[in-house]
């Protein structure tokens, strides 16, 4: 049986509603304490009066210090109940993608914790980003080979929440070979994507939904792609009928990614790169009376802790301003942010904010989030992370 974790009085009130983390004020640490816990290890928690409430993995030294992986604390946290979720979470997304190319595990939202998961056909790319995940990386690849039968498993664990796990950074082929490229599709256009040194695990299927609603208002428009990445949305306009696409990265490889991917849908004509820091690159093609009718801002997090969000939002607003500054008398933004610590509200503020500077008007005519291969758990705000907004911007 495994060590009890017992919790505070009243502490349990958040699992109870569904939340799938405890954090270390929570824990009676007189009763239970948590130094006798090695990293990883397995727990059963209880509540103050010691009835027992679910089984978690648990981290001493983090201040989430166990995450739940069954309510059910007799259950034994094997390859029997990966293979369970696996297929529960694989049901899911077959029933919204024809396609085996998406995030077949999305942590807490598929109630796996701290793992990742995303399907690049018969290639999985994996990470582990907690200690408990770490610790149970056997199970979890020997149910993986039983319900997808891989014929390649990658593990990217480079991510930064392993480092505050106490883990180290490891990128590593724990199953089969890689072919020379991994290809997936997406909205009809078809890209090789970086497994193995990529950002990420490769490939951000997050926004899939939000690029098929732009994909649909780009015909015959100039398209500016700033943050392109590897051209999740650069190509799929170009690809979707824009005339011109512009995709500005700071990544040379990234950009040269762009350039493979335009020419794998024979669109070499239509797109073109640019490399360069985001706010010097929009400031150039300012001066240099470059114009769009449509901008897509896709941005890494600008934050990622709740101490950086006055810094955060002014970057974004910064952004944005610079990126209207380019759109001509009608056009369009595609205004999006993966930082959780951004409520959505506040991304409308942000532009609201910029098109007043601008002394121009604004509609927002679409409002995206992640897709559905990334499942929100109702009890865990943290997982709706992902905002989009179009917005018409405009002069009378």
């Amino acid at each position: 049986m495994s060590q009890p974790l017992r919790l505070k009085k009243n502490a349990d009130r958040r699992l109870k509603a569904g939340h799938l983390w405890i954090y270390s004020n929570e824990v009676d640490i007189r009763e239970t304490p948590l130094k006798a816990f090695e990293s990883g290890a397995l727990a059963r928690v209880e509540e103050a009066n010691g009835r027992a409430i679910g089984v978690a993995y648990v981290n001493p030294n983090s201040l989430i210090c166990a995450r739940i992986m069954s309510r059910d604390p007799a259950m034994k946290i094997d390859r029997s109940l990966f293979v369970h979720r696996f297929k529960q979470a694989l049901s899911l997304r077959e029933q919204f993608y024809a396609q085996p190319f998406y995030r077949l595990i999305h942590g807490e939202g598929d109630l796996l914790p701290g793992l990742v998961i995303d399907r690049f056909g018969d290639i999985l790319v994996v990470q582990l980003n907690t200690a408990g995940m770490q610790a149970l990386s056997e199970a979890i690849v020997d149910a993986l080979e039983k319900v997808i039968k891989p014929s390649a498993i990658v593990f990217r664990n480079d991510t930064g929440g392993r480092r505050q796990e106490g883990l180290e950074a490891q990128v590593e082929v724990v199953k089969g070979t890689l072919p020379d490229e991994v290809l997936i599709e997406e909205n009809g256009a078809r890209f090789v994507v970086p497994v193995l040194d990529g950002q990420k695990t490769g490939w951000f299927f997050d926004h899939r939904d939000n690029r098929a609603w732009l994909n649909r208002h780009v015909a015959g428009k100039r398209v500016l792609d700033v943050f392109s990445y590897v051209g999740g949305w650069g190509v799929q306009a170009a690809a979707s009928g824009a005339s011109e696409v512009l995709c500005v990265d700071s990544s040379a490889p990234a950009l040269e990614r762009v350039a493979r991917n335009a020419e794998l849908n024979g669109l070499q004509e239509q797109v073109a790169i640019g490399q360069g820091d985001a706010f010097e690159v929009l400031a150039a093609l300012k001066a240099e009376g470059e114009q769009f009718d449509v901008v897509v801002l896709d941005p890494p997090a600008f934050i990622k802790k709740r101490k950086d969000i006055p810094n955060g939002e002014r970057a974004y607003a910064r952004l944005n301003r610079e990126a209207m500054r380019l759109l001509g008398r009608d056009g369009l933004l595609l205004s999006a942010s993966c930082s959780m610590h951004l409520a959505p509200e506040r991304l409308v503020d942000v532009v609201r904010g910029a098109v007043r500077h601008q002394d121009r008007h604004g509609q927002v005519i679409f409002q995206g989030h992640q897709s559905a291969d990334h499942p929100i758990h109702p009890a865990i705000p943290e997982t709706a992370y992902l905002k989009a907004l179009g917005v018409r911007v405009f002069r009378d």
